[in-house]
């Protein structure tokens, strides 16, 4: 019995061929060097906007923890400011 995803997979690989082949078109109808400085030039663009959602999660993960500490402290104060006024 045939898989029913062998027809997607198949699809979806001869999309991916087409456009690899697209891109492998792009890049041959320039000159090599401008190919390669091209490349290095998307890369680097690539490589920069990586670094500043790196820094970005840093800081979500950072004032996340930030949150945890200040609800901490509220909790405690709460549970003075209760025993406290029960006194």
């Amino acid at each position: 019995m045939q898989d029913a995803r062998d027809p997607v997979c198949e699809v979806k690989d001869a999309v991916c061929d087409g456009l690899r082949k697209m891109g492998d078109f792009s890049y041959a109808i320039l000159p090599k060097d401008v190919a390669h400085a091209l490349g290095d030039l998307k890369k680097a663009v690539l490589s920069q906007i990586r670094s500043c959602l790196e820094r970005d999660i840093m800081w979500i993960d950072d004032r996340v923890a930030g949150g945890d500490r200040l609800r901490e402290e509220w909790r405690e104060k709460c549970q003075q400011q209760t025993s406290a006024e029960q006194m």
